[in-house]
């Protein structure tokens, strides 16, 4: 029986190695996101001597948002594997934060990019209002509101967690 046990154990931690799979994936999908950057960047040049400046703005803060998009998939990546499938081996030029995020750290800092996203959104909409039904406007702002509110509980959470000396156990992203 114990043989059983400890053969059904192997194979439940020989399972994380499957999330591997998810993590490529979202690396390519993050190159495919990285054409799709390029060419939203190259539009914006070509066009940037007859956009005015509420449409300049528009256009840099669709920029900034990708990058906030891409760097939130970096992040979900990076600390996924590390919490869940392997320690990476030393390398050289490691990034400074590797390793550290926690499995509730990773999930104020996915919150607080998710914020910063929906903020950016809000301020496209705010600056393009005019396409907007106050009713939409409305429901953009209370879904904003949601979003800031959940980062801040899970904040709060993990702060909790923290200053009772507990660690967030296991992957519940």
């Amino acid at each position: 029986m114990k043989r059983l046990e400890l053969a059904i154990e192997s194979i439940i931690l020989a399972s994380r190695w499957l999330l591997v799979v998810f993590y490529l994936g979202l690396g390519l999908a993050l190159a495919v996101y990285a054409v799709s950057f390029a060419k939203k960047l190259f539009e914006f040049i070509t066009q940037v001597m007859v956009l005015n400046d509420t449409d300049t703005i528009l256009k840099m803060l669709g920029l900034i948002d990708a990058a906030l998009v891409a760097s939130l998939v970096v992040m979900v990546i990076i600390s996924g594997y590390e919490n869940f499938v392997s320690r990476f081996d030393e390398h050289e030029g490691e990034v400074q934060w590797l390793g550290t995020i926690d499995v509730g750290s990773l999930k104020v800092k996915v919150a607080s990019t998710i914020v910063a996203i929906s903020s950016i959104h809000l301020l496209q909409v705010f600056l393009n209002s005019a396409t907007y039904t106050s009713i939409q406007l409305m429901w953009l702002t209370l879904m904003h509101m949601a979003f800031v509110a959940s980062a801040l509980l899970l904040a709060y959470i993990d702060r909790l967690a923290k200053n009772k000396g507990d660690k967030p156990k296991g992957p519940d992203l």
